[in-house]
């Protein structure tokens, strides 16, 4: 892979440092309450885009192949908005007795409480060869469900440390996220054919939105002169969150190839990933406006921001030992499943 292609693959991770250091720089621009009116612009115009976008961009017939596929969905959704907020929250109540920053443990357990992405995941079960379908299912049945289940998750496990109401959160993620997206789907049955045809790049779109969300939130934090963030939090908050993904990973193989499953390796394939991503699109707007207009947003903010890139270099750097297994995984079945050649008396 030549530099020009890796900067093409890698330049929303490099976009996220540069707005971060262009924050750190020049915060007053992005504040709130300065010349870029975030809690406008953003909290409502950006935010907005996103899921419009997102509804524009979701090819809702390649769903429905995947839909029947029960024993698998519930499987990843009760595995990403059950198990994994609930595991993170009994490894927290250990880190908690530790010297590791508060915000940054509030964090990861915000972390834990997101849906799965609409795209690393599936672009990853592709890049495989995997069960495609049920990752596309997976992921936009996530993020629907993550409308709904994430703010809750956040309210039942954060809840103490936000002072917005409830009623108030979620007639904001109503106007925000699930009318721009159904708008977005309504959209797109009448330019279907042009979409198709010109094939926009919805995922830069979204991304380039992203980074000026991050951009602010970022504003916030060096804008104010109480937070400090040690590198030694920071240092082990990303051993963690890469310990968490291989730990994940791993279980979620285990449980999908176990003796009495009913997953097919190319299933498999599409869990490990389904499972064990978070979204980055869903959860930066999420966070915005569960915890608008506090302090410490941004620092709550920063395991996702790991998280993300996290997932997208294990998930690249593991696609070569996954397709392999998952090839001598089909050749096998296969071999056991010929019918026996009668012999002859």
């Amino acid at each position: 892979m030549g530099p020009l292609e890796r900067l093409r693959k890698e330049w929303f991770i490099l976009g996220i440092v540069l707005v971060i250091a262009v924050a750190r720089l020049e915060p007053g621009i992005g504040v709130k309450g300065g010349p870029l009116k975030p809690e406008i612009t953003i909290t409502y115009i950006a935010v907005s885009a996103i899921f419009f976008n997102s509804g524009l961009s979701l090819k809702t017939e390649e769903l429905t192949s995947a839909l029947m596929h029960v024993k698998l969905h519930l499987f990843v959704q009760i595995f990403t908005l059950v198990f994994f907020p609930t595991a993170i929250w009994v490894f927290l109540q250990l880190l908690s007795i530790t010297p590791i920053n508060e915000w940054l443990l509030k964090g990861l357990q915000t972390v834990g409480c997101m849906p799965p992405p609409v795209s690393s995941a599936v672009i990853l079960t592709k890049a495989v060869g995997g069960n495609e379908a049920a990752a596309i299912f997976n992921s936009a049945f996530g993020s629907f469900l993550g409308i709904v289940i994430t703010p809750l998750l956040l309210l039942l496990f954060l809840g103490s440390s936000s002072s917005v109401p409830f009623t108030s959160i979620f007639s904001q993620l109503f106007m925000t996220v699930v009318v721009p997206l159904i708008i977005g789907q309504i959209v797109r049955r009448y330019i279907k054919d042009w979409l198709e045809r010109k094939k926009p790049p919805f995922g830069a779109i979204s991304s380039c939105v992203l980074l000026m969300i991050i951009y602010t939130t970022f504003c916030d934090t060096f804008a104010n002169p109480n937070i400090d963030l040690d590198k030694f939090s920071l240092i082990i908050v990303v051993f963690i969150i890469f310990s968490v993904q291989m730990s994940f990973m791993f279980l979620t193989f285990l449980f999908s190839t176990r003796n009495n499953s009913t997953f097919t390796p190319a299933d498999t394939v599409a869990i490990v990933f389904c499972s064990t991503h978070k979204s980055l699109t869903l959860g930066i707007p999420m966070l915005k406006i569960v915890f608008a207009g506090y302090e410490h947003l941004s620092l709550i903010s920063v395991p996702l921001l790991i998280y993300h890139p996290a997932q997208i270099l294990l998930g690249s750097l593991l696609v070569p030992t996954i397709k392999s297994w998952m090839v001598s995984r089909q050749k096998a079945l296969k071999l056991t499943r010929q019918p026996k050649a009668p012999v002859k008396v």
